[in-house]
């Protein structure tokens, strides 16, 4: 008998992450007394502890942390064998997970998701959000099977398609009170020491986090979206560049100022992007719809709302 499952394994995951039992019984629609009785009963027949208890919190043991690196490479394998079957018995995937970058809003897609809805009512559609690498590295961990507006170049290694849907140029703006609004040259390193910089967070998980824009050892504020970053230096509370499709009404109404940089950012291609091995008949319409020239348009015209 296996003194190890999938369920337990789940279990664990849910705890180490969520970091109570009770959030993750909450997680994974499980009673408490199931989720404290899986845990007690796997770490007796293992002989280890797995958790040390904290009041309502846990934490992680060493010997739990390791069992849990290895199990999660299991539950990968499990999950992705359940794709692969699905995929086999029916052209259609029964969940396609969609991902975009924080920037855009799945409300963009509104007439594509209604139209998918009628000609796949059998697959479930998810979207999901991430920020700067951190949507490369939802598709290449499979936590999504497409993106949709991811920024910048992806990872090395290959393993997924891309296509360009555009490119997006960068100014660098600040509120009309903020003091390097008053500033008549271009700006430099000099200038921006003296002020707070806005930077927005990656989302990564394990590949390393992509920094755009910040000198070392800048006095920074970093923010978990892009949408943030833009209300913060509306607001006057420091600096930094801005996909000009953003800033464009901010700047025409007042609200910024644009301003020259000695160091401009450079303009940024965004992608669709899928992963080589996944040909389900969902997948394909959406990629499809995707190619539309006049998409890029429309994710930057929602996330200006």
């Amino acid at each position: 008998m296996f003194r190890i499952t999938l369920d337990a394994l789940l279990i664990l995951d849910a705890i180490d992450r969520l970091g109570s039992f009770a959030a993750a019984g909450n997680a994974l629609h499980k009673v408490p007394s199931t989720i404290s009785y899986t845990v007690s009963k796997l770490e007796q027949d293992l002989g280890v502890q797995v958790f040390v208890r904290l009041g309502p919190k846990v934490a992680i043991t060493k010997a739990g942390s390791e069992l849990l690196n290895e199990g999660r490479h299991l539950l990968k394998a499990a999950e992705d064998l359940e794709h692969r079957v699905r995929r086999v018995a029916s052209g259609w995937e029964t969940e396609l997970t969609i991902g975009m970058d924080s920037l855009f809003s799945p409300t963009a897609l509104i007439a594509d998701i209604t139209e998918f809805c009628k000609v796949a009512d059998l697959t479930r559609l998810r979207f999901a959000q991430e920020t700067l690498s951190g949507t490369w590295e939802a598709l290449m961990d499979r936590r999504v099977d497409l993106l949709i507006g991811a920024a910048g170049e992806g990872p090395s290694g290959g393993g997924y398609n891309t296509y360009e849907i555009g490119t997006v140029e960068f100014v660098f703006a600040v509120s009309p009170q903020h003091p390097l609004a008053s500033v008549p040259h271009p700006l430099g390193k000099a200038d921006f020491n003296q002020h707070l910089a806005i930077s927005v967070s990656d989302s990564v998980r394990k590949m390393p986090p992509r920094t755009v824009g910040l000198l070392f050892g800048q006095n920074t504020l970093a923010l978990p979206n892009m949408r943030s970053k833009y209300e913060f230096q509306i607001a006057g509370v420091g600096f930094g560049f801005l996909p000009e499709p953003l800033a464009r009404n901010a700047i025409a109404n007042g609200l910024l100022i644009e301003k020259q940089a000695e160091e401009p950012r450079q303009a940024e291609p965004f992608y669709l992007a899928w992963r080589t091995e996944d040909n389900g008949a969902a997948l394909k319409w959406w990629v499809e719809k995707m190619k539309d020239p006049k998409l890029l348009d429309l994710l930057w015209a929602t996330a200006n709302h």
